[in-house]
């Protein structure tokens, strides 16, 4: 448990600006607070704000993790091209490698992805980059 008595850190995304919110509707997050906030209990690294698309939905239903069928019992709506949310580091990876990979909101994106990922690739697949 943190010492609440410490400062925390303020959340920064992979330019090094403070995170901004990926989403609310539906609401995204590993802490389900919009964001691609991350910590110690996060194993999957939740930190890749993307946007849906059919062919990335697709993809990760095939490999095991589909994101489009609604789960009540979890609150889980199902994605649909255009949702933003927040994916795992390593399976966006996954994704780009295989030819998959769907766009990213860089300024809500943790800056943990880059654990994973680099900010080079993340920017080739950038909606938010003038």
């Amino acid at each position: 448990m943190r010492d609440m008595s410490e400062p925390q850190r303020p959340a920064r995304n992979v330019l090094g600006g403070s995170l901004l919110t990926c989403s609310v509707k539906p609401l995204t997050g590993f802490f389900r607070d919009g964001c691609c906030n991350t910590g110690p209990t996060d194993r999957g690294s939740h930190t890749v704000c993307m946007i849906a698309t059919a062919e990335f939905l697709a993809y990760s239903k095939s490999r095991g993790n589909d994101l489009s069928t609604p789960v009540p019992d979890f609150g889980f709506p199902g994605l649909k091209p255009g949702d933003r949310w927040c994916l795992c580091a390593p399976r966006w990876q996954e994704a780009l490698e295989a030819g998959h990979a769907p766009k990213v909101v860089l300024a809500a994106t943790h800056e943990g992805a880059l654990e994973y990922s680099t900010l080079a690739a993340l920017k080739k697949y950038a909606v938010d980059l003038m």
